[in-house]
């Protein structure tokens, strides 16, 4: 009976791993930002370096040590990056995120209601991508829930304050520690933004005093003496002012303007945007008392937003740790949202665009469209249309917006579970690992380790499969490669640039690039 209970109780879990696990196994990793974090995790390897990264030897203090330890240990233990191992540094945080918002909010809202709030958060599109992207938002993203659900103990009197005061500054450090000075800024802005709306000013002491400020400036001072020793000043400058100052006065990267936000969070809370948008407005439109804990709520999602809009940098992910917030705002004010036509319309949109998913999916098959000419994807988009189809039913019976919402949910899982095992056969359009592969092949008959790559983004971070450095060349230098025994990568779009010598050397597909292989050298002459 026991067992029944607890499966019951975490079956959502449950769903969201089994779901995640074809994609776990069988994709690539992406070669902008996860396979370049690989590489700079090999290279800290054989440096022997832990606070002061390089990636191929230029200094990386882009982001805290936290996350590339992580990816270490990973590589120590299996002696290979396993990304299914990898993914769960961003899975188990991204439930322990769901499950810690859902217990905290259930004693308010109803345990349906907080469930409900679970299932929206873990199907919310970007937090769900998140999930099993090689990314530290989600570490940081976890962390500034514990944090923050600590500091709600603290001013509800709850456990034992002193341990609690001092979680309250871990959880800060190391969301600090997971991504950088957003990690300590979004949760300063919420609480104190509480701490005023609720009148309660005068205590920012409490939570924000000698205790927490003294563990900050320890922990992050043994942080920043370690970086400097192992990487020199010009690191720690980098480090303190380049990728924090610079970044949020006039950003070097991703700038965007302030309203950038509003845009992307139609996409990023897809397919419940319409849905989590009405629902908090017509919350506040009825003008119904809030408790502290909804106010809590609402101080993070606003304060957040403020200060993700003035930071000059700003790229969709950023928005990660507003989602719990935001959602669980949402969903503690289903229990009084009003029925009519626009609840109607937010929930209908979702379930005819999921209804819509087979026949989208087949017609993607036909038409060979990238991602879709494989039976995987046309049974995604069956589970969508079964789930979508649901919905709609229950629906135009009159049913709850937690019984709407659910097949919704179950159906986007299942779509997902199926659409992880057609990753085999486009991971040549995802990644660089097939690539690789072939290109190792080929080296060996050829007893060559010189790899070229010409037109091909991010391509010197290949050594994580090669196991070698990689040189990518310009246009200028095709001609010294030709005169080179190695391997050279190109991009097929690329090809018509190369010359005349080595388009001699014929060239094997894969995916969208080319393999050429350089057998011998070729004296220079004019073509």
């Amino acid at each position: 009976m026991g067992l029944k209970y607890n499966v019951m109780k975490y079956r959502l879990y449950i769903l969201v791993l089994l779901a995640f696990v074809p994609l776990m196994l069988l994709r690539d990793v992406t070669p902008n930002n996860e396979l370049r974090y690989l590489s700079i995790a090999d290279e800290a390897i054989r440096n022997g370096t832990l606070f002061a990264f390089t990636n191929h030897g230029v200094p990386y203090a882009d982001k805290p040590p936290l996350y590339f330890w992580l990816l270490m240990a990973g590589k120590a233990l299996f002696g290979r990056h396993c990304v299914w191992f990898l993914s769960l540094f961003s899975l188990v945080p991204a439930f322990v995120t769901a499950f810690t918002m859902g217990r905290w909010t259930a004693g308010e809202s109803g345990e349906r209601l907080a469930r409900t709030g679970e299932l929206l958060l873990l199907t919310c599109g970007l937090f769900a991508g998140m999930a099993v992207f090689l990314r530290m938002d989600m570490l940081m993203c976890m962390f500034i829930t514990l944090s923050v659900r600590t500091f709600y103990d603290l001013v509800d009197g709850r456990g034992n304050v002193r341990l609690k005061r001092v979680l309250f500054s871990l959880y800060l450090f190391l969301a600090l520690f997971s991504k950088g000075p957003l990690g300590l800024l979004l949760p300063l802005a919420g609480t104190v933004t509480f701490l005023c709306v609720t009148r309660r000013g005068r205590t920012l002491g409490r939570y924000w005093g000698f205790t927490t400020w003294a563990v900050l400036a320890v922990l992050s001072a043994a942080w920043f003496l370690a970086a400097y020793l192992e990487g020199g000043s010009s690191y720690l400058h980098n480090l303190l002012f380049h990728q924090t100052v610079d970044r949020a006065v006039d950003s070097f990267h991703h700038k965007e303007p302030f309203y950038y936000y509003l845009l992307a969070y139609w996409y990023s809370f897809a397919p419940w945007s319409l849905l989590l948008a009405y629902v908090i407005v017509d919350g506040l439109h009825r003008k119904a008392a809030l408790s502290d804990m909804q106010k809590l709520l609402l101080s993070m999602v606003c304060a957040s937003l403020v200060v993700l809009s003035a930071v000059s940098s700003k790229i969709q992910v950023y928005l990660l740790p507003v989602f719990p917030f935001a959602v669980f705002l949402a969903s503690f004010m289903l229990g009084g949202v009003r029925r009519g036509r626009l609840l109607t319309l937010a929930l209908a949109v979702p379930a005819v665009a999921f209804a819509l998913g087979l026949p989208f999916a087949a017609w993607g098959a036909v038409h060979g469209m990238p991602y879709m000419d494989n039976v995987w994807a046309v049974l995604a988009g069956a589970a969508l249309s079964v789930g979508g189809v649901f919905a709609v039913f229950r629906l135009r019976a009159g049913r709850t917006v937690t019984d709407v919402v659910r097949p919704l949910g179950v159906g986007m899982l299942a779509g997902v579970f199926f659409m992880g095992f057609s990753f085999p056969s486009i991971n040549r359009l995802l990644g660089f690992g097939e690539l690789c592969g072939e290109v190792r092949r080929a080296a060996v008959r050829q007893h060559t380790e010189r790899y070229f790559t010409f037109g091909i983004g991010r391509s010197e971070n290949m050594d994580v499969y090669l196991g070698m450095s990689v040189t990518p060349v310009g246009e200028a230098g095709l001609d010294s490669v030709a005169c080179a025994r190695g391997v050279l990568m190109v991009d097929t779009t690329a090809a018509g640039k190369l010359p005349p010598r080595l388009r001699r050397c014929g060239m094997r597909t894969v995916g969208r690039y080319g393999v050429v292989v350089i057998k011998r050298r070729t004296a220079v002459r004019n073509d």
